[in-house]
């Protein structure tokens, strides 16, 4: 027995005394393998980066493999810089967080909107539904920032009264992306990047542009069924033989709109972001502060799942999990499109970041970043 001991407290001693790049490869090459469809995972502390590699493929027709500069859809990551964007004209006064919806879009029929401020949009706390109703595959695949918040016109309900739930609305987002252009008076694309990518040195971030060619760079894949495909079908509905095909624009449901996750960057990209908010250059930390306030609580809300954990609060455009006895702040946000599935915390506290952003979804995205957290903290003790 004593000689069981022995070796397995031996076995542990060892792991804990391999240089973290082994450790985060023996974790991550099992879930990305080779050949595959994979992701570009970043570790930096402070200025440092502590791990930088890419697994897999970013487009398995050409064999590109992906890197730290293989642009890849973030998702509703892209939520953040549309936070940001709203918060930049806030604090030029040229609208206030405290101001109704129904100021911006007076053509909205219900009184119901005169109690949604714009604190909610970015919060998740509005009572808006996500009513769209049915869909066509093709109003899926095609479905513009138009298309999205049509039905706002003539809602006449909430699910609860704003700021009193949580429900995660990706549509709510969308329009906020319409006040930053009724505001500013510039396209939503144009504005973030005159004033957000670019001054962020950004200059390799895009958002989904149907007739952009660099989107042919990555493409998210889901291994499936692809022997007589129904049209109607969801991800992760696998029957027969299975291969890996392409499940983004074009062949299957994608959301095309910008404000609510349509953001395509790299990890190395992604990097500047991070040092423009701890700089606060593209937002006063006073503002920026605002984003990080834990303003909702999403544990145990009737009304939506995603990110529904204990422990979790929503501010404007990140999520975060406020320090315990035993773990750290953590601030951050996950993205879900197609095949595209990410991850992007960040520790303030320990000045750590953590990326993630993959073209495959069929991963554990929370039990992958805690066992990444786990050996990043025992490196820091």
């Amino acid at each position: 027995m004593k000689k069981r001991l022995f070796i397995l407290t031996a076995m542990v001693l060892s792991s804990c005394n391999q240089p973290l790049e082994n450790r985060l490869d023996g974790i991550l090459m099992p879930v990305f393998p080779e050949g595959e469809p994979g992701a570009a995972v970043l570790v930096m502390k402070g200025d440092s980066v502590l791990y930088d590699k890419g697994f897999g493929l970013a487009n398995l027709e050409t064999g590109a493999k992906i890197d730290g500069d293989t642009p890849l859809n973030i998702a509703s990551i892209s939520k953040q810089f549309t936070a940001v964007a709203v918060l930049q004209l806030e604090q030029e006064g040229k609208l206030s967080l405290g101001d109704p919806v129904s100021k911006y879009f007076p053509e909205f029929e219900s009184k119901i909107w005169e109690d949604v401020r714009l604190a909610h949009l970015l919060s998740h706390s509005s009572g808006i539904p996500d009513a769209r109703g049915y869909l066509s595959r093709e109003e899926k695949i095609n479905g513009d920032e138009d298309l999205a918040v049509e039905y706002m016109k003539t809602l006449d309900y909430r699910n609860f009264f704003p700021g009193t739930a949580y429900e995660y609305v990706n549509p709510t987002f969308v329009l906020c992306g319409k006040i930053v252009e009724k505001v500013s008076g510039q396209p939503f694309t144009e504005y973030v990047w005159e004033h957000i990518f670019k001054p962020a040195g950004m200059d390799k971030t895009y958002y989904f542009d149907r007739n952009k060619e660099a989107l042919e760079v990555s493409h998210g894949y889901e291994y499936a069924n692809v022997e007589d495909m129904p049209e109607e079908r969801t991800a992760g509905q696998q029957v027969g033989p299975k291969d890996w095909y392409e499940y983004d624009f074009g062949e299957e449901t994608f959301f095309a709109t910008r404000p609510d996750g349509g953001i395509y960057t790299s990890t190395h990209e992604f990097v500047k972001w991070e040092k423009s908010l701890r700089e606060a250059s593209v937002l006063n930390a006073e503002q920026l502060q605002q984003a990080f306030f834990p303003r909702t609580y999403v544990s145990g809300s009737p009304w939506s799942d995603y990110q529904n954990r204990e422990n979790t609060w929503y501010g404007y455009g990140w999520f975060m999990e406020p320090a315990t006895e035993t773990t750290p702040l953590r601030i951050y946000h996950t993205g879900d499109n197609g095949g595209y599935k990410a991850l992007a915390a960040r520790y303030p506290e320990q000045n750590l970041l953590i990326l993630i952003f993959a073209n495959r979804a069929d991963w554990d995205r929370y039990g992958l970043w805690m066992q990444i957290e786990k050996e990043l903290l025992s490196t820091q003790n």
